[in-house]
């Protein structure tokens, strides 16, 4: 009986694969959202931002989720309406971060005392919880009959800073400021 038990212990060892498996991680996504929207509000029910994109894919093994053509619509009250869109985006695990490639605009309505602004540029690192827009690319900025373009930016929307890092430019055409 004992050297049967020793031999079914031994066969059993031979046969098993004692090399760990090499697995091939797969990027595939596990879900995928067309026409995806969320929209975060305040503590009063009013409407802060939304984020939408034509396609939203998350992919489990990484835990990343990608956006097909973002959009992103901030109406903090208080603060001018932003606009961002861009050809597509990363959304951080928290979802209070965004990543946008490729073709990135924000448009920051006018209000009182400022004109609406146009921002274009590579790449953009949104922060929405406190309205941070931030680059490390070549930035071109529109505002009224001014231009200012640079490499690398930080906007921060809640104080209506604007911040450009490196080589800096500026055009503002005289006698057209304020018509």
């Amino acid at each position: 009986m004992l050297s049967l038990a020793l031999l079914t212990f031994w066969l059993e060892r031979a046969v098993r694969e004692e090399q760990p498996r090499v697995t091939i991680r797969r990027h595939d996504p596990d879900y995928v959202v067309d026409k995806f929207v969320i929209t975060s509000f305040d503590a009063k029910g009013a409407t802060n931002s939304t984020l939408s994109a034509a396609k939203m894919l998350h992919y489990p093994d990484d835990d990343s989720t990608d956006l097909v053509a973002p959009r992103i619509v901030q109406t903090k009250p208080g603060e001018p309406r932003m606009t961002l869109a861009a050809d597509r985006g990363t959304l951080a695990q928290s979802g209070d971060e965004v990543f946008l490639f490729g073709n990135v605009t924000l448009v920051r309505d006018a209000d009182a005392g400022r004109p609406a602004m146009h921002l274009r540029t590579s790449f953009l690192h949104v922060v929405t919880a406190s309205s941070l827009a931030l680059t490390d690319r070549e930035v071109t900025i529109e505002e009224d009959h001014r231009t200012l373009s640079g490499r690398g930016m930080e906007y921060n929307n809640e104080v209506g800073l604007l911040r450009l890092l490196h080589d800096v430019r500026g055009r503002f055409e005289s006698g057209k400021i304020g018509q």
